[in-house]
């Protein structure tokens, strides 16, 4: 039987995510969730007309503010009405922001480039509240199919193909890219490209339902070896049972017919609803660093805990909590789970 933490370091636990796990991010090599902080060429243009702006906007206040300190000083002669309302009024914008707006144009071209035929094409489908995450095995052809999570080798350039299968979604990771809306029934595109190896975090940027802040996902930035290496892994079927404590967590895992939801390649009886994709892929849900959608870390007890206390975690999820499993069962069902690698 697995090990358990004592009752009061679970709840502390348990309070403490996700708030927690996003502000000790940088502690496990995860990159700020930031604009201001780019990891890649897409994100670094942004950044560089965001930069200007705010400078510019600071250098406008503080002229108001001086304006305005001037005005209350007695004694001073007063500036007629039409020479405000034509230099301030009119001229001053007209001059800032056509400048504003030639510049904008001139960077933001970088980011209207097409994307090179020897781009890896990563197909995104946001659902409700969980992201699908589909590759091309590149010798089978077959999808590979994973979900909250997009691994991409560094160096190389990425073409993401954006669609939603419920309502309007948004793909943004702030230090990658900009933001796309996803809308249902139809395909947008996003370039990510970046040599900078590390975790990106990224968001649902528009509005979608009761779960909208807890449907993250996270971006992996990889040796281009290494990714060859885990698209290869992620290819294969599931691993079979390797043991009497993971083999009965299997049959738990069919007895509550949590493959009438949840697809495991390789297991003989899996999607008994006739292939619908009603929840995330479970393949090697052990292989992924985070649990329903940047929800629980994954790792310790969050498996175990996400499986028994679902709707704690996020109410409102599909997937219903399994408070009647008693803790022999659980610990199978976890055990079994996180051995899916």
């Amino acid at each position: 039987m697995r090990r358990r933490l004592p009752a009061f370091l679970r709840t502390v636990r348990r309070r403490a995510t996700p708030a927690g796990a996003l502000l000790l991010g940088g502690c496990s090599g995860e990159q700020l969730q930031s604009v201001l902080h780019p990891g890649g060429g897409d994100a670094a243009v942004i950044a560089e007309i965001a930069w200007l702006l705010f400078i510019g906007a600071t250098v406008i206040f503080v002229g108001v503010m001086v304006l305005l300190a001037m005005s209350l000083r007695d004694g001073r002669r007063k500036v007629r009405p039409a020479v405000w309302l034509l230099g301030a009024g009119v001229a001053f914008p007209v001059a800032v922001l056509s400048a504003l707006l030639a510049y904008s144009i001139s960077r933001s071209q970088h980011l209207l480039e097409p994307v090179s035929h020897d781009a890896l094409v990563v197909s995104v489908t946001a659902r409700m509240w969980w992201w699908e995450v589909r590759y091309r095995d590149p010798h089978s052809g077959r999808d590979v199919t994973l979900a909250n999570e997009i691994r991409v080798p560094a160096g190389k350039p990425v073409y993401l193909a954006l669609s939603s299968g419920d309502v309007i979604h948004s793909f943004w990771v702030p230090a990658l890219a900009g933001k796309v809306d996803m809308l249902p029934g139809r395909l947008t595109r996003l370039r990510i490209n970046t040599d900078k190896p590390g975790v990106y975090r990224g968001q649902c940027a528009e509005y979608c339902g009761e779960q909208h802040a807890r449907m993250a996902l996270h971006v992996v930035v990889e040796e281009a070896q290494v990714f060859d290496a885990w698209l290869a892994n992620q290819a294969r079927p599931a691993n079979t049972p390797n043991d009497a404590l993971t083999e009965r967590g299997r049959r738990i895992f069919l007895e509550q017919r949590c493959s009438a939801c949840h697809t495991v390649r390789g297991m003989a009886e899996e999607n008994l609803v006739g292939g619908l994709e009603l929840a995330p892929d479970l393949t090697h849900v052990g292989s992924r660093l985070y649990l329903g959608a940047g929800t629980l870390r994954n790792e310790g007890e969050s498996m175990r805990d996400w499986i028994g206390q679902t709707q704690r975690f996020k109410h409102g999820a599909r997937m219903p909590s399994f408070e009647h499993l008693d803790d022999e069962r659980l610990d199978a069902l976890t055990a079994y789970l996180e051995h899916l690698q």
